[in-house]
C-alpha cells in the first residue's frame, strides 16, 4: 500500500469528511473520491460508510486508525532515512583519532569544516596509536590523526600519505597548590607521577625521553598507571601526582586555573600531530578533510585552536 493512500485515510479520519480531506490533500473532491475507490479496490473491502452524511469510517477501519498512523509515520521516516543515507554515503568519512586528540584537536578540525560550509558526515573513532593504524590499514577508517615525534619516520611506507600539521608538547602538570614549591625552585629528591603503560605511545615517550631528562638526583615514583591521557590529567588536577599530558589537552585546564604547567622546571617533550591516509582512490569527503588539514598546516593552526 502506498504512503499517500494511508495519508488519505488519515485525512478523512481527522477532518471528518471527503471534502475536508480533499482540501487537505490538495486534490479536487472528484479526484480524491477516485483515489479512495482505488484504495478500497486494492484492500478488497469498503473502508467508509457512504450511507451516512458526512461519510464516516466504518468501525473496522476506525479501529485501525492508530495503527495506520504508526505505519504512515514509519514510512515517512523511512523515506527520510533513505534519502539521508544516499547523501551520507557520498559525503561520509571515518576518522580514527588517538584518544587525547579525540577530545582536543579532532573536534575543532571537524567544526572548522562545518564552519566552512562543507556538507560532510564524519564518524570519529577514538583509539590508541596502534589501533588507529589497524583501523586505517583494514580500511575501517579513511584517515588517522595521531601523535608522532617530530622528524620521526614511524609508520612510514610507500602505501601511506602523511602530513605533520601541528606542533604540540607533552608537558608536566599538577594541581596549582601542589605545584607552587616546584615552580618556586624548591629542590626535590623524589617525584610522584602518573605512569602510562610502556607499550603505548606516551608510555614509551615518558620512559625513554622524559624520565631520563629528570637527571640522577630525582627519583621518579609511579603512583598510578593509566593508558588514557584524560584520566592522567584529571588525577593531576586532583593533586594525586604529576602527569605528562599533551599541552593541547591541558590548555583549557591551565586557562581555568585547575592545573599548573610545570614545564618551566620539569622536562617536556615536543610532539607532532600527523594526519595519515592510504594512497589511492578516495571519495569527495576525504578530499575535503585532507585539503582542510593542508590549509591548516599552510595557514597555521595556532589561531584555530586558540593557542
Amino acid at each position: 500500500m502506498r504512503l499517500e493512500w494511508l495519508e488519505d485515510i488519515l485525512a478523512i479520519a481527522q477532518t471528518g469528511s471527503f471534502s475536508g480531506a480533499a482540501e487537505r490533500r490538495n486534490l479536487t473532491q472528484s479526484a480524491f473520491s477516485r483515489r479512495i475507490r482505488q484504495i478500497e479496490d486494492y484492500v478488497g473491502v469498503a473502508l467508509f460508510d457512504r450511507s451516512r452524511k458526512p461519510v464516516q469510517l466504518r468501525p473496522t477501519t476506525e479501529a485501525q486508525v492508530a495503527q495506520i498512523e504508526q505505519i504512515s509515520a514509519a514510512l515517512r521516516q523511512l523515506v527520510v532515512d533513505l534519502r539521508r543515507g544516499d547523501r551520507v554515503a557520498s559525503n561520509r568519512i571515518v576518522i580514527a583519532s588517538q584518544h587525547s586528540l579525540t577530545t582536543s584537536l579532532a573536534p575543532r578540525i571537524i567544526q572548522g569544516i562545518r564552519d566552512g560550509g562543507q556538507d560532510v558526515y564524519v564518524r570519529l573513532r577514538s583509539a590508541n596509536l596502534d589501533e588507529c593504524f589497524a583501523l586505517l590499514l583494514s580500511r575501517n577508517a579513511d584517515l588517522a590523526i595521531v601523535y608522532s615525534l617530530p622528524g620521526s619516520d614511524m609508520f612510514s611506507g610507500d602505501y601511506l600519505e602523511m602530513i605533520d600539521f601541528w606542533s604540540d608538547r607533552l608537558i608536566p602538570v599538577l594541581h596549582p597548590a601542589m605545584a607552587q614549591d616546584l615552580l618556586a625552585g624548591t629542590a626535590i629528591s623524589e617525584l610522584a607521577y602518573i605512569a602510562y603503560p610502556q607499550e603505548v605511545f606516551f608510555g614509551m615517550i615518558v620512559a625513554e625521553r622524559v624520565l631520563p631528562a629528570l637527571g640522577p638526583d630525582i627519583l621518579a615514583l609511579p603512583r598510578a598507571e593509566t593508558a588514557l591521557t584524560m584520566a592522567a590529567l584529571e588525577m593531576a588536577a586532583a593533586g594525586f601526582a604529576v602527569a605528562w599530558v599533551p599541552e593541547t589537552l591541558a590548555r583549557p585546564g591551565i586557562a581555568q586555573g585547575r592545573i599548573a604547567d610545570l614545564s618551566p622546571v620539569l622536562p617536556s617533550c615536543p610532539l607532532s600531530v600527523r594526519a595519515v591516509r592510504l594512497k589511492g582512490a578516495r571519495g569527495p569527503a576525504e578530499e575535503v578533510i585532507w585539503n582542510h588539514i593542508l590549509a591548516l598546516r599552510q595557514g597555521g593552526l595556532a589561531d584555530f585552536v586558540g593557542a
